[in-house]
């Protein structure tokens, strides 16, 4: 019995960054069928846009730090 797919949303940037890495992976070796890579595919959005989140809302700490330190 496999063990369920975590929600991309209760994903730390690692894990999500790694689990992209894995489903680029093995779509880029071809060997799954069309519907297989098409869920790949929805998840690997889904991972890359949580990645993003995460670095839009590290950017945006950076920031107010720096402002905090300047202003």
């Amino acid at each position: 019995m496999s063990s369920p797919v975590p929600a991309v949303a209760d994903l730390s940037y690692e894990q999500a960054r790694d689990e992209l890495v894995r489903v680029v992976n093995e779509l880029e070796q071809g060997s799954t069928t069309l519907e297989q890579s098409l869920a790949l595919w929805e998840r690997g959005e889904a991972l890359a846009k949580r990645c993003e989140e995460w670095l839009i809302g590290a950017k945006a700490r950076l920031d107010a730090a720096r402002n905090a330190v300047a202003g």
